[in-house]
């Protein structure tokens, strides 16, 4: 075989077991190291956060003590959110881990909830969920006066997983992490830690490594894995493609009708005042009516998605 991808040494079976012996050896150390810092988590100190510190839902205001749903721990996930932004362009590292927590049972017969606090307003980041098929997400919106309460000096706007306990009507903060730390959501890049290509990121020790790097190693590449903006794009179906298609043409008829009446009542010397809405038309710059061709035509037509599925 070909080295010329950096494939692993080809040896007899024994040689093979030999060498992942010793490998597993360091394996089961780290698993108990691993096991030891849990422990040591578990003995931390913890601080008291307000429980009357208000989070929003569909209904209205909600409080972070509901946010429990009754259960007496609470694991936050701070999911970062760009305001106004399409769906390409929200955190594709938010998305990545956030589309892997899914099954939720576990953890609530162990007396624990799992819930999103987006870090942007209800209205929109509900959307990104619905859009991404996170129905079974508990998801929050997190005001900016909360953020401050809740982060206490953190940065507002990065992803963040905070622990929280509940004593009757009191809540405490037990453990909190940020960056690499959320990689405890993940199984993607566990799994992938096994094979011999690893995550495919530039920063690992590879045997694929320098410039000649060719199995989806660059940051783009990794993003068509399953993040934002290509998790999103699978969910844009042929038919929902065309209707979106459909829908840029009837807005170009739209504004070649308004622009006609607008020369004739020119012509007629009518006020046009609001011509190009009376009859329904959408503004030029509210349309976004444009080729259908790369990157901008995906902006476009997400957008244009989510306010179908609306």
């Amino acid at each position: 075989m070909s080295n010329e991808l950096g494939v692993p040494k080809t040896v007899d079976r024994g040689t093979f077991q030999a060498a992942l012996d010793i490998l597993h050896v360091r394996e089961k150390a780290h698993t108990r190291e691993g096991d030891a810092i849990a422990a040591a988590r578990r003995r931390l100190p913890m601080v008291e956060v307000d429980a009357a510190t208000p989070l929003i839902v569909e209904q209205g205001p909600v409080t972070l003590l509901d946010a429990f749903e009754g259960r007496q721990m609470l694991i936050a996930y701070y999911f970062m959110w760009h305001a106004g932004h399409p769906a390409p362009e929200q955190c594709e590292g938010c998305t990545f881990f956030t589309s892997q927590v899914r099954e939720l049972s576990y953890m609530h017969a162990r007396n624990v909830t799992y819930a999103t606090f987006a870090q942007g307003t209800y209205e929109e980041s509900i959307r990104y969920r619905d859009f991404m098929g996170w129905d079974e997400m508990p998801w929050y919106s997190a005001p900016q006066d909360s953020l401050d309460t809740l982060l206490a000096g953190r940065r507002v706007g990065l992803m963040y997983i905070v622990c929280y306990l509940r004593q009757r009507t009191k809540v405490f903060e037990t453990y909190w992490t940020t960056r690499r730390g959320v990689e405890a959501m993940d199984n993607s890049y566990r799994l992938l830690d096994l094979t011999v290509y690893g995550r495919q990121e530039k920063w690992e020790d590879c045997l694929l490594a320098g410039p000649k790097v060719g199995v989806r190693a660059s940051s783009a590449c990794v993003r068509m894995a399953g993040r934002s903006p290509n998790g999103a794009a699978s969910r844009l179906d042929i038919p929902t493609i065309w209707a979106l298609v459909a829908a840029d043409l009837v807005c170009a008829a739209s504004l070649y009708l308004a622009w006609s009446l607008k020369k004739a009542a020119k012509l007629l010397e009518v006020p046009t005042s609001g011509a190009s809405t009376g009859f329904g038309f959408a503004p030029p710059e509210r349309c976004g009516c444009r080729s259908l061709t790369g990157e901008a035509a995906f902006t476009h037509a997400v957008t244009i998605c989510l306010e179908v599925r609306q």
